[in-house]
């Protein structure tokens, strides 16, 4: 089979990377004059930020990614946070930090009985429609959990609880159980992209990159091939990284009821949107390689240091420390400011420089479609799939996703 892979994200050379591994012919096409998207570092002063993900994989060496990577011999090691995460709290008009697993301590013995009730009952019951934050309150009327959920939802999926499906949450909750918490891969991001590009060359894969797909060719209902450049390029199938809305851009529309019904439920698609802020600091801001979370902060969701785990991603007795908001408007100069500010009092005396900020909206968001979109790899065309981080597998936390995605995309190959 050969296979004409439309973006050079993680999802387009994660899939790509399987294919040639089974004996699969690949060509990828990519309009950037790099692979990788929003999953690539980025040298700045000698620190090494990134064009979106946090040098985190959020279930560390156990999860979907890693799984996969492995199964590709790729030359990526991915160590472990620890501990996973920390909760700052407010104490005796200042704050403290407790571990993730403490969680519920803040709240009163009743309402623990009602989040033991509701964690008991949803292992047997599917939630009913509606979101996260519909299906704890008000049963549990209890702001930290609001304040909790928010965050950890800010944080992982640039959402709030109220937009995020309760069964989408409760799906990553189960996953954070069976994979455990995040991971730093062993010199960032592109530690990972760097292994996938060796494994699709090695297998004969040519990867274009500077190359604008102008065109699906389909023919019958069916995808034969694209247009690049000027190009004609046939192939079998055809597997689009630059998601749903995006990807039905570049072809004819056949006249039929799936295809509309497609287009109805591609209205409900929307992207996520956040800030990521990046300091150096000469010390330790953190002190752990867990994610901090912020549930008081007024922007700020979580907070991460990965060079306590790889201080080769900053400069020699320098650290990295990035933070990341959920976008909660449209003012995003506003945002940046609050998200500065709570920063300010986080790591108030500390010393720190900001190195850069930067905001994921519009044409390059977090994710192309938030957690929980109902548009899964398929399309309405024959031989034409959907993967990266607008088709993400069932509770996948961000790259998580892409995996089960591509995994996803792979079975329905008979792959």
């Amino acid at each position: 089979m050969k296979a004409l892979v439309v973006g050079g994200g993680l999802g387009g050379l994660l899939t790509a990377a399987r294919l040639v591994k089974e004996g699969h012919r690949v060509e990828i096409f990519e309009r950037l004059p790099v692979i990788g998207g929003r999953f690539i570092n980025l040298d700045y002063k000698g620190y090494q930020l990134t064009t979106g993900a946090l040098h985190m994989i959020p279930h560390g060496s156990k999860g979907p990614l890693a799984t996969m990577l492995r199964q590709l011999d790729a030359d990526v090691k991915i160590i472990d946070s620890s501990p996973l995460s920390v909760l700052r709290i407010p104490e005796n008009g200042g704050f403290k930090d407790i571990s993730f697993y403490d969680f519920s301590s803040p709240l009163s013995w009743v309402n623990r009985l009602k989040l033991f009730y509701l964690t008991f009952k949803s292992r047997f019951v599917k939630p009913a429609d509606g979101s996260f934050k519909d299906w704890f309150y008000p049963f549990i009327n209890d702001t930290w959990l609001v304040k909790l959920a928010d965050a950890f939802c800010g944080w992982s999926l640039s959402m709030r609880s109220e937009d995020v499906a309760a069964a989408e949450m409760l799906a990553i909750i189960n996953n954070m159980r069976r994979y455990g918490g995040p991971g730093v891969p062993a010199g960032g991001c592109s530690a990972v992209i760097n292994a996938l590009e060796k494994i699709i060359l090695s297998g004969g894969g040519p990867i274009h990159t500077g190359c604008q797909v102008d065109r699906i060719l389909i023919v019958d209902g069916r995808a034969v091939g694209v247009e690049a450049d000027g190009n004609t390029i046939l192939g079998d199938v055809v597997i689009s990284d630059i998601g749903h809305r995006e990807t039905v851009q570049l072809y004819d529309h056949p006249a039929s009821d799936t295809f509309r019904e497609y287009m109805v439920a591609m209205e409900s698609i929307r992207p996520s949107a956040g800030i990521k802020i990046c300091l150096g600091a000469d010390r330790p801001l953190i002190g752990h390689s867990g994610v901090l979370f912020t549930p008081y902060a007024r922007r700020i969701n979580g907070i991460n240091e990965v060079t306590n785990i790889d201080p080769s991603l900053a400069p020699p007795g320098k650290h990295l420390v990035m933070s990341h908001q959920a976008l909660q408007s449209d003012d995003i100069l506003a945002e940046i400011e609050l998200g500065l500010k709570d920063l300010e009092d986080i790591f108030e005396n500390e010393q720190y420089e900001v190195l850069m900020v930067q905001t994921y909206s519009d044409s390059w968001p977090v994710n192309r479609a938030e957690s929980g979109s109902n548009l899964d790899n398929t399309t309405p065309i024959i031989g034409l799939y959907i993967v990266g981080d607008g088709a993400k597998g069932k509770g996948g936390i961000e790259v998580e996703g892409v995996a089960l995605g591509v995994d996803n995309t792979l079975k329905l190959l008979n792959i």
